[in-house]
């Protein structure tokens, strides 16, 4: 049972002016008016504040943990496959990490102040039933990543047994099996609890770390050294050249964690302050991602020196190290690093997604499993065939649906609201964020239009730019229809102090 001073950390409210309850007696039944709505279960309640703990250090550290891993790695490389020397690739992944913190802090913010994660903060804006629109747009893409790590953990099986067994080489089907398999193994680990795995989260990302920089050591062997490695100049002739591949590659970097930008506050609803999550978000992001790009950026360029050709995949790289016994520990290094960098960052936001369409029929673990299945029915061995398919058709497309979303969550929560939200209202019908049953059609418009304009450039040629600019013509866009429509219509209610 919680205690009065429990459900006063839980709901971190005072009683309304005039109330002739105690502030005790207030909160308790704010909590029981909570847990009794059909919006409530327990993966999407409030944090109460003496479970908030997380510091400056665990802001970092689960950013070195998300951004060391095999996707960061190929973002770079495929740049560098793409045309780009190892100076333009680093610029650009350094600038769209930047740029992309901004919107995260910001979306944040609510996450750290009320303890709510992404799709309760989502019903302020979208309406308490609306918000599924934004929380299964971001869920599917969510569901494209956990399908991407989880292939790349098949391909890394297919190697290993490879390098064991090299007639399985010649099997047609070997790496889908291996696929399904590791598929597999992430659904035992929802099905069991991500705790099952938490023992690894410590040694996941150092274990990526070392097999990046042992390919790093032996790719300089190989090559001859830094300079032949990172001598490759870029073959784009003129700056009109360069910049036609560098403004869609940069909103690919920005896409790249679109998406966290997104459900940050899954995460931040956590913090012990707001100091503690933006300081560790902003050491952690940019530094570990600018790093390991910088090993994928100059193993790519070191593989047209060793092979006479771009390998961006790293575990086509490691495959060909030669030593069998070496690909076998390079493999298993990889398969833990992805397993647990899969479960975190992909299955976790979904999972609470899934759940906000019927918190009371859909758990944690339901919404998991639905991830698994979406992952498999969204084909990502057509995302990861080439390069451009990654950066140009994955990451620039999903991005024109995430920056109208952030775009009407950031002009709602800071323009309108004053950063001012009742929790209370989140979790029932019928209060302040009810809107029009449940949808705030306005903030609907708004993503639409945003993601609208982004998307015309993919179908008219001539505006091609705007789609090369998905994710910040949809914030653009979004935030502007809602600023300019909100006000006109009157459609938020501003909560009292």
């Amino acid at each position: 049972m919680r205690t009065a001073a429990a459900t006063e950390a839980f709901l971190g409210w005072w009683p309304d002016a005039g109330s002739t309850f105690t502030m005790s007696e207030t909160s308790t039944l704010r909590a029981q008016t909570i847990e009794s709505s059909s919006l409530y279960n327990r993966d999407l309640a409030p944090v109460p504040r003496e479970r908030r703990t997380w510091r400056t250090y665990n802001y970092a550290a689960l950013w070195i943990s998300m951004s060391v891993n095999i996707p960061t790695y190929m973002l770079a490389s495929g740049m560098t496959a793409g045309g780009m020397n190892w100076k333009q690739a680093l610029f650009t992944v350094f600038l769209g990490n930047v740029l992309v913190l901004i919107p995260m802090l910001l979306n944040a913010h609510a996450g750290a102040q009320y303890g709510i994660p992404f799709p309760v903060f989502a019903r302020a804006s979208f309406g308490v039933v609306g918000a599924n629109v934004p929380a299964i747009l971001r869920a599917l893409v969510a569901c494209g990543w956990f399908g991407i790590q989880t292939w790349i953990g098949g391909e890394a099986i297919n190697a290993m047994i490879v390098a064991l067994a090299p007639g399985w080489a010649n099997l047609h089907s070997g790496t889908a099996l291996c696929f399904f398999f590791f598929w597999l193994l992430n659904v035992l680990v929802i099905l069991r609890g991500i705790e099952t795995i938490r023992f690894l989260q410590g040694i996941s990302a150092p274990f990526l770390l070392l097999i990046g920089l042992a390919l790093l050591l032996w790719a300089r062997t190989k090559a001859g050294g830094f300079g032949p490695m990172l001598g490759k100049p870029s073959k784009f002739q003129s700056f009109g050249e360069f910049f036609r591949f560098f403004i869609p590659s940069l909103t690919g970097v920005v896409g790249f964690w679109a998406t966290v930008s997104l459900n940050i506050p899954d995460f931040t609803r956590y913090a012990r302050s707001q100091r503690d999550q933006i300081v560790g978000q902003a050491l952690g992001l940019p530094a570990t991602m600018t790093f390991y790009s910088f090993i994928g950026i100059a193993v790519t360029s070191a593989t047209m020196i060793i092979f006479g050709q771009a390998l961006w995949d790293p575990v086509a790289v490691l495959a060909r190290l030669g030593n069998p016994w070496a690909v076998v520990l390079a493999m298993i290094a990889l398969l833990i690093a992805t397993l647990n960098v899969n479960v975190a960052a992909n299955v976790v936001s979904p999972a609470n997604d899934f759940s906000n369409l019927s918190p009371r029929r859909i758990s944690f673990r339901a919404g998991g499993l639905i991830t698994c299945a979406m992952g498999i029915i969204m084909q990502p061995w057509k995302l990861m065939a080439d390069y451009g398919s990654y950066i140009f058709g994955w990451l620039v497309g999903y991005s024109g649906f995430l920056g109208p979303i952030a775009g009407v969550l950031i002009c709602d929560y800071f323009v309108f609201r004053k950063k001012l939200l009742v929790v209370e209202d989140l979790y029932r019908r019928k209060g302040r964020y009810e809107y029009a049953r449940g949808f705030n059609w306005t903030a609907v418009a708004a993503l639409a239009a945003g993601a609208g304009v982004a998307f015309v450039g993919l179908v008219v040629p001539p505006l091609r730019v705007l789609y090369d600019y998905a994710w910040f013509v949809g914030f653009l866009v979004s935030f502007l229809v809602y600023f300019f429509l909100i006000d006109r219509l009157d459609a938020v209610a501003q909560p009292a102090d």
